[in-house]
């Protein structure tokens, strides 16, 4: 028997384009457990229409820990241009993050928020997209794009010692 696969539930969002961003997303993708690539090229399993997202902008990827019997997974910016905010990390090209129970991801402007129920399938996976037309992550806009760096850094008061 093959298990019950573990299922990513993804919702989405983005702040001026709204649903139209995300309309060629299926409601509901089966993958085995190969990386899925996240971006508007051709070999991207979710593929997204957006200016500032690169070919592959992301992958999420399936692995098993030593001693586990459940899939895990990371995330992984494959951009050489942008990062990735997750969970407030910030990721450049190839840097990778587990995810957590629930995970908050930001790039080109799309809000995902990633909530992981796990099963006992070690042959695929199920990701279930949800759209939301409401924010799904509240924090200073900077730190969802590659401005964060260029803004000022806060000076410590006079006379605090620093």
């Amino acid at each position: 028997m093959e298990g019950r696969p573990t299922v990513l539930q993804v919702s989405l969002h983005h702040p001026t384009l709204g649903p139209a961003a995300f309309a060629n997303v299926p409601p509901r993708l089966q993958h085995d457990t190969s990386p899925l690539l996240v971006g508007r090229g051709q070999d991207a399993h979710l593929r997204l229409q957006l200016p500032n997202l690169s070919r592959r902008h992301l992958s999420l990827e399936p692995y098993l820990e030593k001693g586990s019997t459940l899939l895990a997974f990371c995330l992984k910016s494959l951009s050489r241009k942008s990062c990735v905010w997750v969970n407030g990390l910030r990721l450049t090209y190839l840097e990778q993050v587990p995810l957590s129970p629930v995970t908050r991801v930001c790039f080109s402007s799309i809000q995902m928020v990633v909530r992981l129920e796990e099963g006992t399938s070690l042959k695929a996976f199920v990701c279930c997209f949800h759209l939301s037309p409401s924010p799904l992550i509240y924090r200073p806009e900077a730190e969802e794009t590659d401005e964060w760096e260029s803004l000022p850094q806060e000076q410590p008061p006079p006379g605090s010692g620093e």
